[in-house]
């Protein structure tokens, strides 16, 4: 039997371990990227880690998530990231030149390499046959020192493809599909391959917006083959010297295997107020909309925009909802300008918003309260748009420009004839909005890094304690998102280089109250129910908790970026054996867990006694011998002063 394509790169970087689902591995990373939300962090980390210069063959550092300058904070953290990046010998993509995703596949995405980002829908690059994966600003950071990274190796999920997609239906309608086979859960612990003969149909459009939005899926990456289609992308892109063809083996082994047949998907729509929440568009047709938005990571490409603008063109958007189209790059921006696309839009009555994420993360147009908002976006988590109250559904550019042009919900099937969009044959390039690093050597050396008020010091810990007691400060249910923990929007997200500003806000969309009690109680825990802490990246969901004095969090399951995290700021994660044993602790309970250290050590089982109840609770750990040395030494910064003879 042949090999599959993910093994195949993952072998080719393997530093560390063997390829046996369930077992640590270590690889080497070739590329890494930040934006600016995560990456004020991930570059205070590296400086603390001590190098002068990234040692990736290439690392990006991206500005698009905190573009609204209501104040100094966020034009004072780009200075900020662009002044490292000089330095320490990263590209710098500015504010206005794109959406990290959407830029880096455009100009730096190279088949057969690996990448790993601080943001979790990463993954898009996979379209173009990358292993990249989302993780946290310190994995990131280690990246870029050239160390390796760690994680469990995955099972690889085979996703055979047939048929060819019907007219007006998308690469969306795809992802729908597969959230609606497999849930928010279902890709955990999972690479997604994509191949069989409906894969050559698919353009790197459709791709990497299936690849985007694996990361709902839960999946560590998602994959597809680098192939004729991926030439023409890369070609067009002024690139054609990146391509090379890799594609899994004839008769290739998957650990998993599922079908989809490409003939019989219609257009889909996921429902508020979870990504899996997906039915076909035609059974919620007629629901009157207020808003209408198209862009994100996932949906804001050429081809996306020219397919509103086909809609659109020549007619108005419907009175009674206010439609917004955002581009994803500057490159969009301008070649939708130059075919005319733009235009159509905009007599239309598009309202047009700079090349960022925006909405997507709640910088900015937030719906109207008890409104229904139709989005091109990824996530439709209760909160995440901005109005608690509204209720977002996901769907394709297709199904939203035409209920942008009806009002309701509407199956673009009922448009007419689909469009025929042609993908240039070659870009305008125009990388002027990209700075290169500063020379090695004494250019770099001058380099002044420039810190506004808004960059506060990273917080030192010490190493894991020898017995943890504390209240139960917060307990949780199910899918809990990193939305729910650290929230974003435009009021949040300009802190995140500011931990004792940012952390006031820890929790405040579930109980307000949370930061100050956390405070009180000096020590304390967390308890949540499956796939605790899913969404974003985002590791400030994990360093705030720390901050207020959170020890550990006990879960039924965790999603995989965020417990990598709790265990990089030394909060240990405990699992539940079961639903009942998570039912022996209820918020405001007093947890001891004695000899927390010798515990760990000594196997998976972990005794922590209810002192309220007057029981025992046994809880496990899956943590690798890596794992627990980090989590012993209290984080992985405190572990990498250690290794180095620098406590």
């Amino acid at each position: 039997m042949g090999t599959n394509l993910a093994r195949k790169i993952l072998k080719a970087h393997l530093v560390e371990g063997e390829l046996t689902p369930g077992t640590q591995i270590a690889i080497k990373i070739d590329q890494t990227l930040t934006q600016d939300a995560s990456g004020t962090a991930a570059y205070l980390q590296f400086e603390a880690i001590g190098l002068p210069r990234v040692r990736t063959e290439v690392s990006v550092s991206y500005v698009d998530h905190n573009m609204l300058q209501m104040g100094f904070e966020n034009a004072d953290d780009h200075r900020f990231l662009q002044s490292t990046a000089h330095k320490f010998g990263l590209y710098f993509s500015r504010p206005g030149n794109g959406i990290c995703h959407q830029v880096h596949a455009e100009r730096f995405a190279a088949p057969g390499k690996t990448l790993l980002g601080s943001d979790s829908h990463t993954p898009l690059c996979g379209g173009l046959g990358m292993i990249a994966i989302g993780a946290g600003g310190l994995d990131v950071a280690v990246a870029m020192g050239g160390g390796a990274f760690y994680l469990i190796m995955p099972k690889i999920l085979g996703v055979k493809l047939t048929g060819h997609l019907q007219p007006w239906v998308s690469g969306k309608d795809v992802i729908l599909d597969m959230l609606r086979r497999l849930s928010v859960k279902g890709g955990v612990g999972r690479i997604i391959e994509y191949f069989g003969p409906g894969v050559a149909s698919l353009g790197v459009i459709d791709r990497t917006t299936i690849t985007n939005m694996g990361a709902e899926l839960g999946a560590t990456t998602s994959i597809f083959p680098s192939d004729e289609q991926t030439r023409l992308y890369l070609e067009a892109q002024g690139r054609g010297a990146s391509w090379q063809p890799f594609a899994a083996d004839e008769y290739a082994e998957y650990d998993e295997l599922i079908e989809i047949n490409l003939d019989e998907l219609e257009p889909l729509i996921a429902q508020p107020h979870m990504p899996d929440n997906v039915v076909p568009v035609r059974e919620v047709a007629g629901i009157p909309v207020q808003q209408v938005s198209v862009g994100s990571c996932t949906n804001s490409s050429f081809r996306d925009l020219s397919i509103v603008a086909h809609v659109l063109k020549g007619k108005a958007v419907h009175p009674n909802l206010s439609f917004t189209v955002s581009p994803g790059s500057k490159q969009v921006y301008a070649t939708v300008a130059r075919t005319g696309a733009l235009a159509d839009m905009i007599d239309a009555g598009a309202r047009m918003l700079e090349s960022a994420c925006g909405p997507c993360v709640g910088m900015g147009m937030a719906p109207p309260s008890n409104s229904v908002a139709v989005r091109s976006f990824n996530r439709n988590f209760e909160g995440r748009s901005g109005t608690k109250d509204a209720r977002v559904y996901l769907a394709s550019p297709e199904t939203c420009a035409a209920t942008a042009l009806t009002g309701v919900i509407t199956d673009p099937r009922d448009m007419g004839e689909y469009p025929a969009i042609a993908m240039p044959v070659r870009f305008d390039i125009n990388d002027s909005m990209i700075i290169p690093p500063a020379a090695e050597g004494a250019e770099a050396e001058a380099v002044e890094i420039q810190r506004g008020p808004n960059i506060k010091p990273l917080p030192r810990f010490g190493p894991l304690e020898d017995s943890l007691t504390g209240e139960v400060v917060l307990k949780v249910g199910d899918n809990i998102t990193t939305d729910h923990i650290s929230p974003a929007g435009a009021k949040v997200l300009p802190l995140r280089s500011n931990l004792p500003a940012l952390a006031e806000f820890t929790f405040e969309r579930v109980d307000k109250t949370f930061a100050s009690r956390a405070k009180e109680a000096v020590s304390g825990f967390i308890i949540g129910g499956s796939n605790y802490g899913q969404g974003s990246a985002r590791e400030q969901a994990a360093l705030a908790p720390r901050y207020l004095g959170i020890k550990g969090v006990m879960a039924l399951s965790f999603a995989r970026i965020h417990r990598s995290n709790l265990i990089n700021f030394g909060l240990v994660p405990l699992i539940f054996a079961s639903q009942e044993d998570y039912n022996l602790v209820d918020q405001a309970d007093h947890l001891e867990i004695r000899q927390v250290r010798e515990q760990l050590q000594a196997g998976p089982n972990v005794v922590v006694r209810n002192l309220t109840r007057g029981l025992d609770i046994n809880l496990t750990h899956n943590m690798s011998q890596h794992e627990l040395e980090i989590l012993l030494d209290g984080g992985l910064l405190n572990h990498l002063k250690i290794q180095a003879g620098n406590n």
